[in-house]
């Protein structure tokens, strides 16, 4: 089945559905497949049958592992609909699907609130400009509360939260909504996701409040409209039409973000949410953050992600302008080579349509690039041109892993590229000391799955050891050296001289390297080798081994000769006077410091406080949700390997716990030796 999409782009949107894990997202994502007509049966997370959890792995699990995509149409809107999973060992895919999204709809849990996956996703979508409307669900749960939600997020995200609706009953008794706009209730009498809601009046016991929140809605809206701003102050009534275009000028703008409320898993406040997702969020016309969006213009698209499944190996593309065809050629203008275009699809989760040409403000798959990877320009081979790139996470921990038969060496080392192809956050490398191959990535999780699809997809059965830290080294005090490079040993000798100065840069600052050679005492050819030899060094650091970081490096001065001066030889000398330089400036090992958050009821805080204090943890601060406390704490990730075993037992299953990256911090000085021997 082939097709060609009308090039109209005010009636599309591409859109991600973000969230904290088990905030109801991907249930969420079910019933828009069900209620756009995608699909004729509701697929439930919990007993495997999600549409947009295809893969084997995410069906066991029972979480979303990779950003799935499907296209809908919902009242003559097409939605391009992206999936991303909620957990932070796979942040990359949120990471570059709101690189291509143009809007995003972010789920809250009603009970639990501004979790701290969402808060990281919420970042994200702050850094790429996303316009954001918010669905807070589960408001059928005990202990759901949609206006502490929405407190929550004023205070957590430093956001202005503009209501569209408010519940009708609480927890169990949660049946509908109040329609601000209208000020009409919308109920829904059963669970049954084909039985439509039915209009009604506000409740008695709800029209002043819901007046109220209407009267709050309407001063938001007129701020973004002149006209309607004036109207409102000469007590003109503001039509709904025109409130409606007021809010999505907000919406755009990132002036506020409108709040919708509902039960995905009861069937209540979907259709509410799609109406939303096409009155506020914008078309590819309404934000351009890559300069044209026309067909008209020459073809460019960004690559965001690269699958390998039963329809081959495709490349997920975001067309930004022009026309792109079957059998196109393109340049990729990341590695300056030009490749063929075989096939575009139209992605329906697991399901693939024929598509004979793609326009701008298209996402889809592209099969026949063989060198594409995420993050990748294609363009027109006349008009080359190179997009923003998409940032990749340093990965925290690590595993070492070999081939249990010798003869699936070379079958491990082909899937290994193949996932690295998949997954830009993973990290390969290979030990020169002991000979393993070192795996690297964002957290346990992860790799468990990415070895997992070692042995079942790529049927390369390996050995694995125990995860280890990533840790760092950096410096503390700014210190200068010089350092000869002097060898003769018949032949041409080699000569150079460097003098070196290193300082301490803040945390996450990574490596700069600069120069203030004057009047030629280190000629110009050789000073990129300076640079080259103090990388090359801090690869593996000086204390006991592990990159170093956070640092700038100064050539301050040095000298050369005439005739045994050479690339090598200040590439050398670099190395030599860095170690040296490194070891005098108060050398620290660093390791990654997770922020914890733990759930748990209270009669087991106390346990749950003194297990992470004996973790090295520091507790930030507690509070309570619904009928649960929570802890939030820092904690060194060595000491959280297993932790969530030591959680279950201590709570009798009943508490949980959510961790991501917070920073490196100065491993304690018994530690550190521990590391050092």
């Amino acid at each position: 089945m082939r097709n060609s999409r009308n090039t109209s782009n005010a009636h599309l949107r591409n859109l991600g559905v973000i969230a904290h894990v088990d905030a109801g997202k991907t249930t969420t994502t079910e019933r828009i497949l069900f209620y756009t007509g995608e699909s004729h049966r509701i697929g439930e997370v919990h007993d495997g049958t999600a549409h947009m959890d295809f893969d084997p792995q995410e069906q066991k699990r029972g979480i979303t592992i990779n950003s799935a995509a499907v296209t809908v149409h919902w009242k003559g809107t097409q939605l391009n609909l992206i999936d991303t999973p909620g957990h932070i060992d796979f942040n990359i895919e949120v990471n570059r699907s709101l690189r291509v999204l143009d809007g995003a709809v972010v789920v809250f849990d009603g009970v639990a609130g501004v979790e701290p996956q969402t808060e990281t996703n919420w970042r994200l979508a702050d850094k790429y400009r996303v316009p954001r409307i918010s669905f807070i669900n589960k408001l059928d749960r005990v202990g759901a509360d949609f206006h502490r939600v929405v407190a929550m997020m004023e205070d957590r995200l430093g956001v202005r939260v503009v209501p569209l609706q408010i519940p009708i009953g609480v927890e169990g008794d949660f049946r509908g909504v109040v329609d601000l706009l209208s000020l009409r209730a919308r109920i829904w009498d059963k669970d049954d996701a084909s039985a439509p809601y039915r209009e009604a009046d506000v409740p008695a016991d709800l029209l002043e409040q819901a007046v109220r929140a209407r009267a709050r809605l309407v001063e938001a809206a007129v701020e973004q409209d002149e006209a309607a701003l004036q109207a409102y102050v000469n007590g003109e009534e503001i039509a709904v039409d025109v409130l409606r275009a007021a809010i999505r000028k907000g919406a755009l703008a990132g002036a506020f973000v409108p709040a919708l409320a509902g039960s995905a898993f009861k069937n209540r406040g979907v259709e509410p949410l799609l109406d939303a997702v096409v009155d506020y969020l914008p078309s590819p016309d309404d934000i351009v953050r890559e300069g044209s969006e026309t067909a008209a213009d020459p073809f460019k698209a960004l690559a965001f992600k690269f699958v390998t499944d039963d329809h081959g190996a495709k490349v997920f593309v975001r067309v930004y302008s022009g026309r792109l065809g079957r059998g196109d050629v393109v340049l990729n203008t990341s590695t300056g080579k030009t490749e063929r275009v075989s096939r575009l699809y139209e992605v329906h989760a697991d399901k693939h349509i024929e598509r004979d040409e793609l326009v701008a403000g298209d996402i889809a798959a592209v099969v026949g690039l063989k060198e594409t990877l995420t993050g990748h320009t294609l363009s027109d081979p006349a008009h080359p041109v190179v997009l923003e790139q998409i940032s990749v996470p340093e990965p925290v921990i690590h595993v070492a892993i070999e081939p249990k038969a010798s003869a699936d060496q070379q079958g491990l080392s082909k899937a290994l590229q193949s996932l690295l192809r998949e997954d830009p956050s993973l990290r390969l490398q290979h030990d020169a000391e002991s000979g393993q191959t070192i795996l690297s990535g964002m957290g346990e999780l992860q790799l468990e799955v990415s070895i997992e699809k070692l042995r079942a997809r790529h049927g390369v059965n390996v050995s694995v050891g125990r995860p280890q830290v990533a840790y760092r080294e950096t410096i503390s005090r700014n210190v200068e050296v010089s350092h000869v490079h002097k060898k003769q040993s018949g032949g041409p000798g080699q000569f150079a001289e460097v003098k070196l100065q290193l300082e301490p840069l803040p945390r996450g600052e990574g490596i700069r390297f600069e120069s203030r050679i004057v009047g030629g005492a280190v000629p110009r050819e050789f000073i990129p080798a300076v640079e080259a030899g103090i990388r090359r060094a801090a690869l593996t650091g000086v204390v006991a081994g592990f990159p170093a970081v956070d640092f700038v490096a100064t050539l301050v001065d040095g000298s050369f000769h005439e005739r045994d001066s050479s690339t090598l030889a200040f590439e050398l000398a670099a190395m030599a006077a860095f170690r040296e330089a490194f070891a005098k400036a108060g050398p620290q090992v660093l390791e990654p410091v997770m922020a914890v958050e733990v759930i748990t009821p209270a009669e087991y805080l106390g346990d749950s406080i003194g297990d992470l204090n004996r973790r090295r943890g520091v507790v930030r601060g507690q509070g309570q949700r619904g009928n649960a406390a929570t802890v939030e704490a820092e904690v060194p990730l060595k000491e959280m390997f297993g932790y969530i075993g030591s959680l279950r037992a201590l709570s009798s299953g009943r508490a949980q716990y959510s961790m991501q990256l917070d920073h490196y911090g100065v491993v304690p000085a018994a530690q550190a030796a521990e590391l050092v021997g």
